[in-house]
């Protein structure tokens, strides 16, 4: 016997606290972070050969990997990906 769902769900509650956007924003931050530091590991690129790549410091790369920066921008999200062989795809639902 399924029961239906009661309350409101955690969008909801999100939203209703107006940090969806937020906490949305800083969940994809992250999910693209990790997704970039897996392709490293895989290729075995340096936080240094991904700077080279990307035309940019280490110090950008470090911030770009660190889930709770983020002020790290769609263009170099698009860059860190290009530089690890990847691509970003964007769905909007």
């Amino acid at each position: 016997m399924k029961r239906a769902n009661k309350g409101s769900s955690f969008d909801d509650w999100l939203k209703e606290e107006g940090i969806y956007e937020e906490v949305t924003a800083a969940a994809v931050k992250r999910i693209v972070a990790v997704q970039i530091e897996r392709a490293m590991e895989k290729r075995e690129l340096t936080k240094a050969e991904v700077a080279r790549r990307m035309h940019t410091s280490r110090a950008a790369v470090d911030r770009l990997l660190d889930p709770q920066n983020g002020s790290v921008t769609l263009n170099t999200l698009y860059k860190a990906a290009a530089a690890v062989g990847c691509q970003v795809r964007l769905e909007i639902v």
